[in-house]
């Protein structure tokens, strides 16, 4: 499978909902599933590489399609507030690249 941009994603989100999907869940639907997402993917977070260990029938190799699931639904979300993801990424990349450029380096806590 090739690579695909984030507007492309966008895109095929998009064309999925309105072709299979029906129509998008509400906003604050899709808002409560992104944190019921990001809950799946933080308890096989803590189970993989924190302190818990997994339940009988648990899937360990899930931990690329738990964080497709989150990326999903904030595509999902980002399409329906009219968010083109690619630009916001730019933006933010840029904000962080200024606001940052000497913070992590003058971190005494981060070079222990």
């Amino acid at each position: 499978m090739e690579s695909i941009s984030l507007k492309e994603a966008q895109n095929q989100v998009d064309e999925w909902i309105k072709t299979i999907g029906v129509r998008y869940f509400s906003e604050l639907t899709n808002t409560a599933i992104l944190m019921e997402e990001v809950g799946e993917l933080a308890r096989l977070m803590a189970r993989q590489y924190g302190d818990q260990s997994f339940k009988k029938g648990e899937d360990k190799d899930a931990l690329g399609d738990e964080m497709a699931d989150v990326l999903w639904v904030l595509i999902c979300l980002a399409n329906q507030c009219g968010i083109d993801l690619e630009e916001a990424f730019k933006q933010n990349m840029l904000k962080k690249t200024q606001r940052d450029s000497d913070r992590h380096q003058n971190n005494p806590k981060l070079f222990k």
